[in-house]
């Protein structure tokens, strides 16, 4: 019986091939090949081959009197050791990742708290939760550019009105402020994307461990420590996995509102390697410096799911 079974869904897989003739062979075919190779052409020609050829790159140096590049395997490499700036922009760049973090991933929190409801007007509130997430980067960044200015900033003239920041003061102008200016911006755009993800988290949670702990007389801030959290830490830490490594090479938002500055003050490793490329023309070098923060998102988001026992 299997065999005739087997026999007719054949015959009639070739009834349909034959009723259509004109398509190619691969669109009949029920090999999956066909069907991943564009994926698999966009992953080689995007992904694998720059890779593979940043990694070449950063085993060349440039000849600064010829401008063209030799090959030495080991001067890149040693040059990052004792390039003081490197230290500086890894320095700012875990900096910038673990305030951004913290504050993204607290404020989605309570924001996603405040909108887990089934009220009248609240799936419209969840739904505009979107919205700066389709606004570009740097057009985020133009944007609190300008507001953050110290002459006719909206935010900037507030705070002076408020009495909190001295006439004239430029927030995106002092290296003591500089980066907390670059980091609003981050925050603002990107905390509805935790929101949303703790919204899914938490109306995927089962309800009967709540009305059993109001039953008992649990407090809402009882049940948040001893039940949400708990049972929200996977969705929590897929979170922070997910924003850590895109916090880790933020670019645009320095590019654009401070260029690094003032001096070094907001520098990253990626901005830092982004003047080398575009301003210095150090292909070699600039690749290097990207494969190290390659090297540091893998070894610490691969610690990190360790710990934490992340499965994606």
């Amino acid at each position: 019986m299997p065999a005739n079974a087997a026999s007719a869904a054949s015959k009639e897989a070739a009834s349909r091939t034959q009723r259509r003739p004109w398509l190619p062979h691969w669109l009949t075919s029920e090999h999956p090949f066909p069907w991943l190779l564009p994926a698999g052409a966009l992953m080689i020609v995007f992904g694998i081959y720059p890779l593979i050829y940043a990694v070449a790159l950063s085993f060349y140096k440039k000849n600064a009197a010829t401008r063209k590049m030799v090959l030495d395997f080991d001067h890149n490499w040693t040059k990052i050791l004792y390039d003081e700036r490197v230290w500086n922009a890894l320095f700012n760049t875990f900096v910038y990742t673990g305030i951004a973090l913290v504050f993204q991933l607290v404020l989605g929190m309570l924001i996603a708290l405040l909108l887990d409801s089934d009220r009248k007007g609240y799936a419209l509130l969840r739904g505009m939760m979107t919205l700066p997430l389709v606004i570009p980067p740097a057009v985020t960044a133009m944007m609190f550019l300008l507001m953050l200015n110290g002459s006719f900033g909206v935010l900037s003239r507030s705070l002076i009105a408020m009495g909190l920041l001295p006439v004239g003061f430029s927030i995106l102008g002092n290296a003591s402020t500089a980066m907390a200016g670059v980091l609003l911006a981050e925050i603002w755009q990107w905390t509805p994307f935790m929101v949303l993800i703790m919204l899914a988290g938490l109306r995927s949670l089962p309800k009967e461990p709540f009305e059993a702990a109001a039953i008992d007389g649990a407090t809402a801030v009882q049940a948040f420590f001893k039940l949400t959290l708990p049972m929200m830490s996977k969705v929590i830490a897929i979170a922070v996995l997910i924003r850590g490594i895109d916090l880790f090479r933020a670019f645009d938002y320095v590019k654009v509102m401070t260029d690094s500055g003032p001096g070094t003050a907001t520098e990253t490793l990626t901005s830092y390697a982004g003047r080398i490329y575009f301003g210095n023309a150090d292909f070699p070098y600039a690749s290097t410096i990207a494969l190290l923060t390659l090297v540091i998102v893998i070894v610490v988001s691969s610690l990190f799911m360790k710990v934490f026992k992340v499965k994606l």
